[in-house]
């Protein structure tokens, strides 16, 4: 265990991004032969615009990481945080850390984001793709990168998360955002068990439902616990779904230039 440790510690920038580019390749490549939905688009230029956004995801994490990295050093240093108050082996702090950082770095941004008015408007851009594929995963608006790094930074703070068990997180984080995404036919005798505790692709695919009540629901990206414990949780057959926005024209998701504008266009509805 203590070698899985040290790896994660001090994973080079090589390797974070090969597991993040080789979990997308292949569900990309998996939702090529087994798709939920046939859509009739141009996958490639779907991609392109949607890597896009990931391109701007990595130039802030250059620019913002190494804070991130100094914070992680030290609260370990300094024995800061709620999990040095607890002795526990390193396989249970591993699922504690990932359970905790998938509250605060995923479900309390994410919820927060569909409710405070000035955040969805970023957070739209995410949801305005009208052909959710696991490249979707990717299309976050930089000003929502913000809003979801300082909240995982904050959780970093108050939980005492050292270096290898943070890059661990990113890495599972980005594994299951795929996963959630992508754009496969998962059977329900196997996708409804998977989420009985983790987010499955089905259960991922209600939140991208063109109107409420159902876009305000699965806010978690690892576990599903974070949605039935806060009543959140809802599941659909996922091909009775319409992905988009009911207050945005689906002929503009793959126009970059306006989906940069987006969070700034005062013409645009919303419900709050």
């Amino acid at each position: 265990m203590s070698s899985f440790i040290q790896y994660w510690e001090h994973i080079s920038s090589a390797h974070r991004v090969l597991i993040l580019m080789g979990g997308m390749v292949f569900f990309w490549l998996l939702e090529g032969y087994y798709p939920l939905f046939r859509f009739s688009f141009k996958r490639y230029k779907h991609a392109g615009v949607n890597l896009v956004f990931l391109a701007c995801t990595l130039v802030l994490n250059v620019i913002f990481g190494y804070t991130t990295i100094k914070i992680c050093a030290w609260v370990e240093q300094n024995h800061f945080g709620l999990l040095y108050l607890i002795n526990m082996p390193v396989w249970v702090k591993i699922i504690v850390t990932l359970l905790l950082l998938d509250f605060f770095g995923q479900y309390a941004p994410h919820y927060l984001m569909h409710k405070v008015k000035w955040m969805w408007k970023f957070h739209m851009i995410h949801h305005s793709d009208t052909k959710v594929d696991v490249t979707t995963g990717t299309r976050h608006h930089p000003g929502e990168w913000l809003f979801r790094e300082t909240f995982t930074v904050l959780g970093v703070l108050i939980l005492g998360i050292p270096i290898a068990y943070y890059f661990l997180y990113r890495s599972v984080s980005g594994l299951f955002t795929h996963f959630n995404h992508a754009n496969i036919r998962m059977p329900l005798w196997l996708d409804k068990p998977i989420s009985w505790i983790f987010v499955s692709p089905n259960m991922h695919k209600v939140h991208h439902h063109f109107e409420r009540p159902l876009t305000d629901t699965n806010f978690a990206n690892i576990f599903s616990l974070w949605d039935r414990l806060f009543g959140t949780y809802a599941y659909e057959d996922p091909r009775k779904l319409k992905y988009g926005l009911d207050v945005l024209e689906g002929k503009n998701d793959e126009d970059i230039a306006y989906q940069f504008k987006l969070p700034f266009d005062k013409t645009i509805k919303t419900d709050y």
